[in-house]
């Protein structure tokens, strides 16, 4: 928790050959756009038809990596919400005012941030208990929990599960519950469809593999 930024990153470049330490290098930003990266490419592939309702808890870096990369992609106008945490909202929407195709909502619930969007993601980097009601998130909703497993109401009654990696995520307690389960490189290689229709529920858990920051 005293940790700044929480979420930090060093990386060490060896020498295959000889086991050799090449390079000892700061990852924070590597990381910090990656994850913003992979978090844009999962809303891509996985959002409904129409989305254009977004909300976003935890304001900090990585969710402004995650905004930069969805405003890259997302030229249609759409309506973000985000949850009102000290100063930190109104220094988020200053961040992202040139930007004229996206509208800021601020909200003051945790309900009125989830019910009726189409796409919710959490950069919170931990919760203490799941805090968010079943009924709250609409058909055809997408969740992008990238820091927390605050969200394992959902693992029991979503239509699918995606993830990068099955093992990073076969200790989840409802893990033999899922309705549905597929790997990102299965919708990217085209051997599963990802969202089969603009009504399925889908939450994805994408906890980050280090091989992405390397390449």
């Amino acid at each position: 928790p005293a940790r700044k930024p929480s979420l930090s990153s060093e990386i060490l470049l060896f020498d295959q050959s000889t086991g050799n330490l090449l390079a000892f290098m700061d990852g924070d930003q590597i990381t910090t756009m990656r994850t913003g990266a992979v978090t844009a490419l999962t809303t891509q592939l996985l959002q409904k038809s129409d989305a254009r309702t977004y909300s976003l808890i935890g304001l900090g870096n990585t969710a402004r990596a995650t905004m930069l990369c969805l405003l890259s992609i997302i030229k249609t106008p759409i309506i973000v919400r985000l949850f009102s945490y000290k100063d930190h909202t109104q220094q988020f929407v200053e961040r992202f005012k040139e930007f004229e195709n996206v509208t800021f909502k601020i909200v003051d619930s945790y309900e009125e941030l989830i019910v009726d969007s189409d796409v919710v993601i959490s950069c919170v980097t931990a919760f203490d208990a799941p805090f968010a009601k079943d009924e709250w998130f609409k058909e055809g909703a997408l969740v992008i929990p990238v820091h927390t497993r605050v969200f394992q109401n959902c693992d029991l009654f979503f239509d699918k599960v995606v993830t990068e990696d099955k093992g990073h995520i076969h200790d989840f307690k409802y893990y033999d519950q899922f309705k549905s389960l597929t790997e990102v490189s299965d919708i990217l290689n085209h051997r599963d469809k990802g969202r089969s229709s603009d009504k399925e529920r889908i939450i994805a858990y994408n906890i980050g593999i280090a091989l992405h920051d390397i390449y």
